[in-house]
């Protein structure tokens, strides 16, 4: 099983991560992008889902136009885990 992230360890892991958010109601990451059009909004949106299936850790999102909302937490744990840090990484590097 995997562990939810807590304490220092969390605050740590967060603390890398840029313009991600802690959820308001519920544990769990969210960052919203924004793209030049909807091919480009959708192509970052592939490549997660490639890097998803890899991983087997998928991300709630959505998608309007040139927009993505993404909301990362590990539903095995019940919160924020290390998957999620790795997958917001990866997200990241992606957007950059």
């Amino acid at each position: 099983m995997v562990a939810r992230l807590e304490g220092s360890a969390r605050k740590q892991a967060l603390t890398g991560l840029k313009g991600w958010k802690e959820a308001a109601d519920r544990d769990a990451l969210v960052k919203d992008f924004r793209f030049a059009d909807f091919n480009r909004a959708f192509a970052f949106m592939t490549q997660i889902a490639l890097k998803a299936e890899r991983m087997d850790h998928h991300p709630e999102w959505s998608n309007v136009y040139n927009r993505v909302s993404v909301v990362l937490s590990t539903h095995d744990c019940g919160g924020v885990s290390e998957r999620d840090i790795e997958m917001a990484r990866f997200i990241d590097t992606l957007a950059a």
